[in-house]
């Protein structure tokens, strides 16, 4: 009973992505509405778009499980610290300028908008490699813990073939419909998402291992009263690194930012803004909550660990499991969750593998071939993201100690490295050349230095333990370094600046809007 319905509910959900893909593909036939649906995409769309890209099932499966069984309620201070840093202020101090500035310098990515605000395409050819060799495992990280879910359901089948089926069917409507077929998917994911989390923490709610939300309190302090310090106790310090990499993070990440660059209106913010924040904190705090009941069902081994296969990664499926018995309302419930992951995760992939083939394509070819048209950029585009899709799947599914332990480091590395030239560049005429290089290329190095000098000291096993701090550290730098440098550098001409920033007011907005309506007409 429970593989029929999963597998009916995987038909109908396979089918539902695939119609949209089909029906985006007139709107995907140019750069601009492959890359960008046109700059035309409503605000429902765009946040949901945003806040399904902002978590994949590594949160529900891997981050919930991990942070959950060790830090107890405190870690919904994480949920609570995406929503208002990675969303709430993300929106309000990146999305207007963002969307005005790259209007006005014809931007249609990160590395573009680097090459024009900095007039350097040296820094365009950079960035679009740091995306596209960083996200490559951080793609691959993204497939995390479906195996588990997935292998439950359906007994006997290997984790790999649900790796495959989030792959294929990614890849497929991906390459139809461009970032149209995304954002309208992201829509439908975000809408399961929503569903599938209120019946899992409800289910786990009123089972007779917790008894309601007053008794789960009293039940983990019985455990252990560090379970309900909602400050964190002696984790507090890890809980507040892994807060400011995984809220700050987004700033400095193409595939978040990618969405402000889409938004149809400036009107359209405010309505966005208050979706995805509200979006984030139902997801992020409901996804940790799961996590933290978690010690109600499980029981730990000697050393205080959870005794479930797969260690932190198989806490919340073995729980699930538990929880759900073999009843018909069970298994529909199970079939949600399942799709909920498989949600979660697409919608993350397929914004990583659209931000990487546009690095390839957009950022690269087109600087190496000037030449290149536009209709043979898009079809370069698609292939690309097959490739990339590909590359990510064999990493995911290959035993690669290497590639696995890149995908810690990746989102300190690619955050680190672009957040400060771009807060900057979006706020400050007095930014320089030399101080947006010196932020670019602090991310790999403080992250790779980090990594040499505590895994000659401590060893690798404790230098993957401290990735958030290296993450952290990055980023901080970066926004540091860049200010800094470029006091003792050359500045740009007014000329320069003028043409940089002379759009960041209302009036300007106007003028642009105009000259895109005479455009189309």
């Amino acid at each position: 009973m429970t593989q029929l319905v999963a597998t009916i509910s995987l038909v109908v959900f396979v089918a539902v992505m695939l119609s949209v893909g089909v029906y985006s593909t007139k709107k995907a036939g140019t750069i601009e509405g492959f890359l960008l649906g046109g700059r035309n995409i409503g605000p429902w769309i765009t946040a949901f778009a945003y806040g399904t890209t902002y978590f994949s099932a590594v949160i529900f499966i891997g981050y919930a499980g991990m942070f959950g069984w060790n830090i107890g309620i405190g870690s919904i201070w994480i949920g609570i610290g995406n929503a208002m840093i990675g969303c709430l202020l993300a929106w309000i101090f990146l999305a207007k300028r963002t969307r005005r500035m790259t209007r006005t310098l014809d931007a249609r990515t990160m590395p573009e908008f680097f090459a024009a605000r900095y007039d350097s395409r040296r820094m365009k050819i950079y960035a679009a490699a740091i995306i596209f060799i960083f996200l490559v495992p951080y793609a691959a990280g993204v497939y995390k813990g479906l195996g588990t879910m997935f292998s439950a359901i359906f007994v006997g089948a290997e984790p790999t073939t649900c790796m495959l089926i989030v792959a294929i069917l990614t890849a497929v409507y991906l390459v139809l419909g461009g970032y149209v077929a995304t954002a309208i998917n992201d829509f439908i994911q975000g809408l399961i998402m929503i569903f599938g989390l209120t019946a899992m923490v409800l289910i786990l709610v009123t089972r007779p291992e917790v008894g309601g939300f007053a008794a789960a309190w009293e039940k983990l302090a019985a455990i252990d009263p560090k379970l309900v310090d909602i400050t964190g106790g002696s984790s507090a310090g890890f809980l507040v690194t892994n807060i400011c990499l995984t809220s700050f993070g987004v700033w400095g990440l193409p595939q978040m930012v990618h969405k402000y660059y889409a938004i149809k209106d400036e009107s359209n913010i405010k309505v966005a803004t208050i979706v995805s924040t509200l979006f984030a904190t139902f997801i992020g705090c409901g996804a940790y909550f799961t996590g933290c009941l978690s010690r109600l069902f499980i029981q730990a081994d000697a050393n205080g660990l959870p005794n479930v296969p797969g260690g932190f990664d198989g806490v919340v499926p073995s729980m699930l499991m538990n929880a759900l018995t073999g009843n018909l309302f069970s298994t529909i419930i199970l079939s949600i969750i399942l799709l909920l992951l498989l949600s979660a995760s697409m919608s993350t992939l397929s914004s990583i593998v659209l931000s990487s083939s546009s690095a390839v394509s957009v950022d690269m070819v087109k600087e190496v071939h000037p030449e290149i048209k536009p209709k043979n950029q898009v079809i370069l585009m698609r292939a690309l993201c097959l490739l990339f899709i590909t590359f990510s799947y064999i990493f995911a599914t290959a035993n690669i100690s290497f590639i696995v332990n890149l995908m810690s480091f990746s989102w300190g590395v690619v955050a680190g490295s672009f957040i400060g030239p771009f807060l900057w560049g979006l706020y400050s005429k007095n930014v320089t050349r030399a101080g947006a290089w010196a932020g670019m290329l602090s991310g790999i190095i403080v992250v790779s230095g980090c990594i040499i000098y505590n895994t000659a000291v401590s060893g690798f096993e404790a230098a993957k333990s401290m990735a958030p701090i290296f993450g952290v550290s990055a980023m901080a730098v970066s926004v540091i370094i860049v200010p800094v440098v470029s006091v003792f550098s050359k500045k740009y001409s007014e000329e320069h600046n003028l043409k940089v920033f002379r759009n960041q007011d209302e009036e300007g907005e106007v003028e642009i809007r105009k000259a895109l309506n005479e455009a189309q007409a």
